[in-house]
């Protein structure tokens, strides 16, 4: 779908809380964005149902590209629950666009450490910041090896919410603080 500075948010921004949204930053001019489109219409087209595309004409919307500081393109940002949450630059064969949609569409590293983890249902029920303080408050009593594994999950929990999200930016700090 194509989306404009009027339409980004509802289009994309909200649509991310419900699945993967990826966006083709573009402009009609550039080869490497003609090359480029295809490749990523077909390859979502492969995934139906657990990632959509978008695309947005960068000199026609300049206040998205702006607000995503595009400064070169083609640029690709994957969004989901509202933020960036993967993004490339230029045009990508097949397969490595392939391999970028199926991380984004898969299990996240977050999922796949969550299992097991008395925090899983906080987050699966979206409180990111109970998850976080719980972990932070085990930290403090927990060896070398469960050390490495909580930071690893934060770490995991902070790429999925976007390294930009508020709660990323405050529990990183506090993490770092908690570990050196």
């Amino acid at each position: 779908m194509d989306v404009t500075d009027g339409t980004f948010r509802s289009e994309v921004i909200e649509r991310s809380h419900e699945l993967p949204v990826v966006v083709d930053f573009w402009a009609e001019w550039c080869g490497p964005c003609r090359m480029l489109g295809p490749v990523l219409e077909s390859e979502t087209a492969a995934r139906a149902g657990t990632v959509e595309l978008a695309k947005l004409d960068v000199d026609a919307n300049p206040a998205v590209a702006r607000e995503y500081g595009i400064m070169s393109i083609p640029a690709v940002k994957a969004f989901r629950n509202g933020h960036v949450v993967k993004e490339f630059v230029g045009a990508l064969p097949p397969d490595a666009v392939g391999a970028f949609l199926d991380e984004l569409t898969g299990p996240s590293a977050a999922e796949t450490l969550l299992e097991g983890e008395a925090v899983g249902e906080a987050v699966r029920d979206g409180d990111y910041e109970g998850a976080f303080d719980v972990l932070l408050a085990e930290l403090e009593t927990a060896g070398p090896e469960r050390r490495e594994q909580i930071r690893a999950l934060m770490v995991a929990l902070f790429a999925e919410l976007g390294q930009d999200h508020p709660l990323s930016l405050r529990y990183r700090r506090a993490l770092a603080s908690a570990l050196y």
